[in-house]
C-alpha cells in the first residue's frame, strides 16, 4: 500500500501562523490542475506496483477548488493508479466554504474524509489567527457536514494562543466532544519564521504563553480527548477507535508515498524528493517537460533519524525488532542503552518490543527525539 498527497497552495486570505506554501489567488486554476494531472501521469512509476490505500488533498485550501475540477483530479489518479477498494480519500476545508451542494457533490465523487479547519470556537481567537470564517459560521459548517452523510470527520484546533485561557481552551474542547466527531487534531500553536506571527513576535506585539502554561494546556487536551473517548496515537492527534488518519499514520509507520504540486514531498524508502515552491515555475517546468523537484538519497544514519523522529511521535514508538532487522546490531545497541535515561526518569517506558513516550515524556517529544538523532 502507498499514499498520494496532492498539494492545492491557492488561499482567500493568508493566516498569521501558517509556513505551509500557499499564495493568494482567486482566479483560473485550469493550467495548475492541468500541471497536477500531468505530474500524477509522469510520476506513476515512482511508487513501482505499489496499490494506493489514501488519497490527501491538502493546502493551502482545497476547498476553493470547485468539485468538476476534483473529479478531474480523481479520475486521473484512477487513470494513473491502481487504488485499493476502500481507499481513505480526505479532503481540508475551510467551514466558509462549504454548502450543502458542495457537501453533495464532494460525496458523490467518493470522497470520505472531512478535515475541517476550525482552530477555534472563539471569534476573539480567529480574528488574531486571520481566519476568514467565524465560530457560527464553523459551527454551521460542522452540522452541514453531518448533515450531508459524512460520518469520518476530523477538526482541527489550535491551543497555546495568545490571550487565550485555561478555561477557554478546557470550553473548546468540550464544546468540539458535543458533536459526533470521529478524530481531533490539536496543535500548540509555533511562531514560524516568515509568518506574521513571526513578525509580531520579533516586535514585541505578541509573545509566546509560558512553558507550564503549555504543559496545563496539553494535559487538559489528553484528559478530555480520553474521557471523550478518544485514543491519544500521536503526539497531535487523537482518534475513535477505528477512525485513525490512514494517511498521516502511513507517514510515521514510513509507508512510501507521492507527493504531487508545488512543495509536495516523496518518500519510497530510500530516497526523497520534494517539489519546488513555487506555483508559476512548476507549472512551467511540468509543461516544458523540465525537473521541478529536488532529490536525496536516504543513507543508513538518515534513514534510522527520520525512522526515531516519526516513531516516537506515536502511540507504537520504536520497534526494537524493526530497528535490528534494518539497522543491525549497532542501532538496536544505540536505542536500548540511551533509552536507559528516559525510562529511570518516567519518560518512557517499555511494552514488550515497543520503547513508547509517556504522556510526561510527550510534553517534551522534541527534546528526547533530537538526543536520539543519530550523528
Amino acid at each position: 500500500m502507498a499514499g498520494l498527497y496532492l498539494h492545492i497552495p491557492y488561499c482567500k486570505k493568508l493566516c498569521s501562523y501558517c509556513d505551509f506554501y500557499h499564495i493568494l489567488y482567486e482566479g483560473d486554476k485550469s493550467d495548475y490542475i492541468s500541471a497536477l494531472c500531468t505530474e500524477l501521469e509522469a510520476r506513476r512509476d515512482y511508487l513501482g506496483n505499489e496499490k494506493i490505500s489514501t488519497i490527501y488533498i491538502g493546502g493551502g485550501t482545497p476547498s476553493l477548488l470547485s468539485v468538476k475540477q476534483l473529479e478531474l483530479i480523481l479520475g486521473q489518479i484512477h487513470n494513473q493508479y491502481s487504488i485499493e477498494e476502500n481507499c481513505e480519500i480526505t479532503i481540508e476545508m475551510n467551514p466558509d466554504d462549504i454548502t450543502p451542494d458542495y457537501l453533495a457533490g464532494i460525496k458523490k465523487i467518493n470522497i470520505n474524509r472531512i478535515s475541517l479547519g476550525i482552530q477555534s470556537w472563539r471569534d476573539a481567537d480567529l480574528k488574531l489567527l486571520n481566519r476568514r470564517h467565524n465560530s457560527a459560521q464553523a459551527e454551521n459548517a460542522l452540522r452541514e457536514t453531518f448533515k450531508a452523510g459524512f460520518e469520518n470527520i476530523t477538526i482541527d484546533l489550535i491551543y497555546g494562543i495568545p490571550g487565550m485561557s485555561i478555561n477557554e481552551w478546557s470550553s473548546n474542547l468540550d464544546f468540539s466532544f458535543s458533536f459526533d466527531i470521529k478524530h481531533l487534531s490539536a496543535y500548540h500553536l509555533t511562531f514560524e519564521k516568515g509568518t506574521v506571527f513571526w513578525k509580531m513576535l520579533e516586535k514585541g506585539s505578541i509573545k509566546e504563553i509560558e512553558e507550564d502554561e503549555s504543559t496545563s494546556f496539553f494535559n487538559i487536551l489528553i484528559e478530555k480527548s480520553e474521557n471523550a473517548g478518544f485514543i491519544h496515537y500521536e503526539i497531535s492527534n487523537f482518534g475513535k477507535p477505528g477512525f485513525f488518519s490512514k494517511h498521516n499514520s502511513n507517514y510515521w509507520k514510513q509507508v512510501n508515498y507521492l507527493g504531487i504540486g508545488p512543495s509536495a514531498h516523496s518518500f519510497n524508502g530510500y530516497s526523497r524528493q520534494w517539489n519546488i515552491s513555487d506555483v508559476k515555475a512548476y507549472i512551467k517546468s511540468i509543461n516544458s517537460g523540465k525537473p521541478f523537484f529536488e532529490k536525496e538519497e536516504l543513507d543508513n544514519r538518515t534513514r534510522f533519524n527520520e525512522y526515531i523522529m516519526t516513531s516516537l511521535r506515536t502511540m507504537w514508538g520504536i520497534d526494537l525488532d524493526y530497528v535490528e532487522k534494518l539497522f543491525e546490531k549497532e542501532g538496536y545497541d544505540y536505542v536500548v542503552n540511551l533509552s536507559g535515561k528516559f525510562k529511570d526518569y518516567g519518560l518512557m517506558k517499555k511494552e514488550g518490543k515497543y520503547l513508547i513516550l509517556t504522556n510526561q515524556g510527550k510534553l517534551i517529544s522534541d527534546n528526547i527525539i533530537a538526543e536520539f538523532m543519530m550523528p
